[in-house]
């Protein structure tokens, strides 16, 4: 007789765990069927079925030297001007996209 299941083990930090059960829980997904769901993805597309690519947002590496200060001077006149967000509204926003 075939084995019904089979079991998958994986080290993630205990944080990133935690936020993605319970993003998971709140669509009422559990774990066990993200994991079967994406195995079958990739035995279908012969691929990992999303983009694995890095994406592009400015860095200093990236910059001239003129780009990197009108950037830190735009931040610099929107903070004097108090345009912005409390430091735990931007923190809650930036959790919200990661």
């Amino acid at each position: 007789m075939a084995t019904k299941t089979a079991n998958v083990t994986a080290r993630v930090q205990p944080e990133i765990k935690k936020q993605a059960e319970a993003v998971l829980e709140k669509i009422g997904i559990p774990v066990s069927v993200l994991i079967d769901t994406l195995y079958r993805q990739i035995i279908m597309t012969g691929s990992v079925p999303y983009s694995l690519s890095v994406p592009k947002i400015p860095t200093l590496d990236s910059m001239s030297e003129e780009q990197f200060d009108a950037m830190m001077q735009k931040g610099y006149d929107e903070a004097k001007a108090g345009i912005g967000l409390p430091v735990d509204e931007a923190f809650d926003k930036i959790r919200e996209v990661i």
